[in-house]
This record gives structure tokens, C-alpha cells and sequence, in this order.
């Protein structure tokens, strides 16, 4: 069956839900590599690993979601619940402009109090100050409960929000896109058809995003390739996803707990997806929360991108995942694994190379 699958692969055919469960349940991980890396020289053959400068600023930790896997959100009332002023992110995101950065990743909960105008002149504000910085936030669970909020249709809502300055939406809240598996870790949580229709919403709009998969929380091997078929299903008709990352659950401080998934799940998942997502460009290794040792291995496993170096983290941190990369450290990172490291925009056109 492998020599199928390889000769699928060759002639640029996808690979089918059988395929995948193959992959992920019965080959040696060093052949699965070898077929990821495969894919992935084929798609980008200079030998470049990408990464852009941006800073993640979460505005609030107030959520009333309150998912058993998230070990970030506060109760509203809580005694260390926050919600950042205005002045608070622009100060925060003139440190990003300052040093070259070019993607915000704003991202939060789902505050009870926060309406729409309350974005649209935070927006209005952060591209009249810094235009050469891209705001790639909200994830659509964001998007759905703004919505309700300000008594909106999703459309609507997102096209205020793109007028405002929002150019692309990052794919974070997708968990595993399995209603079963999302009512056991995020019960109140949208559902998966939603938050396909927010991300399809937006690439109708002409807002492109990213893709994500937060596994290790009990999930099946079933449910990862149904997640991958999904996202590759949404791909198929809008092509709006630049890139796709996988990430293990973060089980630190949280109320659902359990065991972190190993280094091994994380190489096979990530090569895995690589494989079946033969419509989505980019893989990003996720160094946040793999460390660099592994983000470097990754690159021999699909992934052609190292993401951001991220000024500014606190969700992962919040469960006890505290990697940290400066810029010289990723670029020492992809030199040492013989690869040229590109600085680039949120929608991969290529900033600079370090040769």
C-alpha cells in the first residue's frame, strides 16, 4: 500500500481517508518523513524556511466559553481578568513597527461587553499608525460571538471588520473539527460547520487566513484525518488558506489535564498533514510549543515554515509551554538544518533572505 500511496504522491493525486488512517497507524516513522520531505521539496525547491516578525496580543482573558483544555481564560469578575485598553495595544504594537514587524496577532476571549465599534476604531487606529503591519486576528469563534453581540449576520460582521482594517483571519479554535470530540473538551464552544462558515465567509471576501489542528486531547486517528479532510474539503472551494499548523495540547494548568503528546506523535501528524494537504502550500512547524531542537526536526517532516517569532505569548504559556526564539536564534536554527532562511509577509511573499 505504501508504494501506492508514494506513486500517488508522485503523480500529484490526493490521497484518500484509507491512505491517511495507513499513514497514521501502520508506517515506519523514517519512511513517512521521507515522503513528507519529498512533498515538501517539491513544492518549494529553493530550500527555503520562511518565518515573518509579528508579536501575538492577547486583548483579554476574559471568556465565557471556558474550555476544559484552555488553561488562559478567566471568568468575568475574576480577580486577574483583564481586558487591554486601546492605548495599551497601540503602545504594544509601535514595539513590533519599531523592530521591523509586520503581522498582529490579536486574539482573546469571548468578552461579554465587547462590541463591534469597539474593534472597528481599534482597527481604524493600528493602520492609520502603522500601515505596514498586517492585522491577521480573530478567530472565528471571535467572529460568531462579535456577531451575535452587535446583532449581526457573519457577513456583515466581517465586512465591517475588513473595512475597519482586518486583512486575515488566523485559524486558531478549529481544535479538531469533530462536533463528538469538541462537546468533550469545549462543550460551549462552536460547532464545526461554524467555524467553516466563518473561514469560507472570509475567503469569499477576499480575506485569506490560516489553518489549524490542536490534537493530543483524546481524539481518535479517525478524527485527525477528518479534521485534514475538512480543511482540505474548505480549501478545495475557496483556496484561502496560505498555510496549515498542527499543535499538540498543552495539558499544564488545565481543567481537562491528561499527558502532552510526544515528539513522535507531533513528526507523524505534521508529516501526515503534509501528505493529505496537497492544496495547502505552506506547513508551519509549531516552535511555540515543540521547542526548537524539534521545530528543526519538523523540517525533515513537511514543514517549510517556522511561523512568527512572536514578540508576545501568553496563551501557551498560560499551560506551561515557555519556548521562546529570538530572530537570531531561528536563523541559527534553519542554518544549522541547511536550509535558507526567508523573512516574509503575512501572505508569504518573501521580505529578505539570510544566505
Amino acid at each position: 500500500m505504501l508504494k501506492t500511496i508514494a506513486r500517488k504522491l508522485d503523480e500529484g493525486r490526493a490521497l484518500n481517508r484509507q491512505d491517511a488512517l495507513f499513514l497514521m497507524r501502520e508506517v515506519d516513522l523514517l519512511a513517512l518523513g521521507r515522503l513528507a520531505d519529498g512533498v515538501r521539496r517539491r513544492l518549494h525547491p529553493q530550500g527555503r524556511v520562511t518565518f515573518v516578525v509579528d508579536r501575538n496580543v492577547n486583548y483579554t482573558n476574559v471568556c465565557r466559553t471556558g474550555c476544559r483544555f484552555c488553561a488562559f481564560y478567566r471568568q468575568p469578575g475574576a480577580a486577574d481578568a483583564y481586558l487591554l485598553s486601546h492605548e495599551q495595544i497601540l503602545a504594544k504594537v509601535a514595539e513590533l513597527d519599531a523592530c521591523g514587524g509586520t503581522q498582529l496577532l490579536l486574539q482573546g476571549g469571548l468578552h461579554p461587553e465587547l462590541r463591534i465599534e469597539w474593534f472597528e476604531q481599534l482597527f481604524g487606529a493600528l493602520r492609520r499608525q502603522f500601515p505596514g503591519v498586517q492585522i491577521h486576528s480573530l478567530s472565528p469563534a471571535e467572529i460568531i460571538h462579535l456577531a451575535a453581540q452587535s446583532d449581526l449576520s457573519i457577513e456583515t460582521c466581517l465586512r465591517r471588520l475588513q473595512a475597519a482594517g482586518l486583512a486575515s483571519l488566523p485559524g486558531g479554535g478549529a481544535e479538531i473539527l469533530v462536533d463528538r470530540v469538541r462537546r468533550r473538551i469545549s462543550p460551549d464552544k462552536i460547532g464545526w460547520r461554524r467555524w467553516v462558515e466563518v473561514m469560507e465567509s472570509a475567503h469569499r471576501l477576499g480575506m485569506p487566513g490560516t489553518a489549524t489542528m490542536m490534537f493530543g486531547a483524546g481524539e481518535t486517528c479517525e478524527d485527525i484525518v477528518t479534521h485534514l479532510l475538512r480543511v482540505r474539503a474548505l480549501q478545495q472551494r475557496s483556496g484561502g488558506f496560505s498555510a496549515f499548523i498542527p499543535w499538540s495540547y498543552q495539558p499544564g494548568n488545565t481543567e481537562l489535564g491528561g499527558e502532552e503528546a510526544t515528539g513522535t506523535d507531533y513528526l507523524r501528524v505534521l508529516a501526515v498533514s503534509r501528505l493529505m494537504l496537497h492544496n495547502i502550500p505552506n506547513i508551519q512547524a509549531s516552535w511555540v510549543t515543540q521547542g526548537g531542537t524539534l521545530a528543526q526536526v519538523a523540517l525533515f517532516f513537511g514543514a517549510n515554515d517556522l511561523g512568527g517569532t512572536m514578540l508576545e505569548e501568553n496563551v501557551v504559556a498560560a499551560a506551561g509551554a515557555t519556548f521562546r526564539l529570538d530572530r537570531e536564534e531561528l536563523l541559527a536554527l534553519v542554518h544549522e538544518a541547511g536550509f535558507v532562511p526567508a523573512r516574509r509577509t503575512t501572505g508569504y511573499a518573501i521580505l529578505e533572505e539570510y544566505s
